[in-house]
């Protein structure tokens, strides 16, 4: 299908008087929570992707023009263009924005920890640094920003370990407290704004478990966390539902908000943060586009079960096209054309699913 017939696909659902057809993503899950996507800035500026957008997400997020190295490649040296232009695009069309992500080991200029020789910055002076960094930009986009993944990804995937932490430079100049003091600083910055602690397998029962441990501490030290966001980078054979559904159980116990950020399902067998493109997924079929399809019903079973504390699912990117994953993993409901897909209509149209 062509940019021009999907385009009047997408206009023409809009209009139809078929109940199903008549709504995208949003309307149809307007009962149960949000559906956001991660976009970069060429799907905000052309006209069937904008399209696209608006019909079926009323939440988005900046994939990455957000971070900090996007923001601050520099010392006091920032970079707004990318944020702006899909800020922007949310307040114009009335979308509010998932903030993502303040602190990370990753994407972030080392200028925020470490001196010109190369050496770990004294605690107090990488908290300044850290703390002016997340004012600046939490301040700039406050007015569309609902939400913050805060600290992204700083419990270590290791099961064998005794440390819970991941042991970044981050991690080693400050300990815990960098995640503590990260939350204090984007509750000054914006005291309205919900604060989420962000990672992925989250569903695997030893890094829950830690996830959940350091939650609990921190909140008993009065460190403001609202809510965890569930990343969602899973595959058409794990995890098995019951395990999301446990995770979820878990985390609820703690918080009274759960984001599923930044969900994908690829048809490889890898998960989480496994990026090695070795298999690139298998070859599309029509079988394979209902495994998809069924799996993406399987985990909005569970979703829908649990909305009561989950406010917002957010696939992360807008087609097959622009996946992290490379689209041979076949990971999103919109193809490499941005057509639907088989797993869109099921997830229009649920018939929920057990395991």
């Amino acid at each position: 299908m062509k940019r021009k017939t999907l385009l009047l696909l997408l206009v023409s659902l809009a209009a139809s008087s078929t109940p199903v057809w008549a709504q995208g993503l949003k309307d149809a899950y307007k009962d149960h929570f949000t559906m956001g996507v991660s976009v970069n800035q060429r799907n905000v500026t052309d006209s069937l992707q904008k399209a696209l957008i608006c019909a079926n997400y009323n939440s988005i997020t900046a994939e990455n023009a957000m971070k900090p190295a996007s923001t601050e490649p520099h010392q006091g040296d920032f970079n707004w263009r990318a944020a702006d232009r899909i800020a922007d695009f949310c307040r114009q069309n009335g979308i509010r924005m998932r903030g993502h992500c303040l602190v990370w080991h990753n994407q972030i200029g080392k200028w925020m920890y470490e001196d010109a020789e190369g050496n770990p910055l004294p605690k107090d002076e990488f908290f300044r640094r850290m703390r002016a960094h997340i004012h600046a930009i939490v301040s700039r986009y406050k007015d569309v920003v609902y939400c913050w993944d805060v600290v992204n990804e700083a419990i270590t995937d290791n099961p064998r370990t005794s440390n819970p932490y991941r042991e970044s430079p981050l991690y080693r100049i400050a300990g815990d407290e960098f995640i503590a003091n990260a939350f204090r600083y984007a509750r000054e910055a914006d005291p309205d704004a919900l604060l989420f602690y962000n990672d992925y397998n989250e569903c695997d029962p030893v890094k829950s478990r830690r996830i959940y441990e350091m939650v609990l501490r921190m909140k008993a030290d009065g460190v403001p966390i609202d809510g965890i966001g569930m990343q969602g980078h899973y595959n058409i054979h794990r995890p098995q539902t019951k395990d999301i559904d446990a995770a979820i159980r878990l985390y609820r116990q703690l918080v009274s908000h759960i984001h599923v950020t930044e969900l994908d399902v690829r048809t490889s067998r890898e998960q989480g943060g496994q990026l090695q493109f070795s298999p690139e997924g298998e070859a599309v079929n029509d079988s394979l586009d209902q495994l998809l399809a069924d799996r993406y019903a399987r985990i909005f079973t569970v979703l829908r079960r649990h909305s009561d504390v989950i406010d917002n699912v957010t696939f992360w990117n807008l087609s097959d096209r622009d996946s992290w994953l490379g689209a041979k993993n076949y990971p999103l409901p919109f193809d490499v054309n941005y057509q639907p897909k088989r797993a869109y209509n099921t997830i229009l149209q649920l018939k929920e699913m057990e395991e």
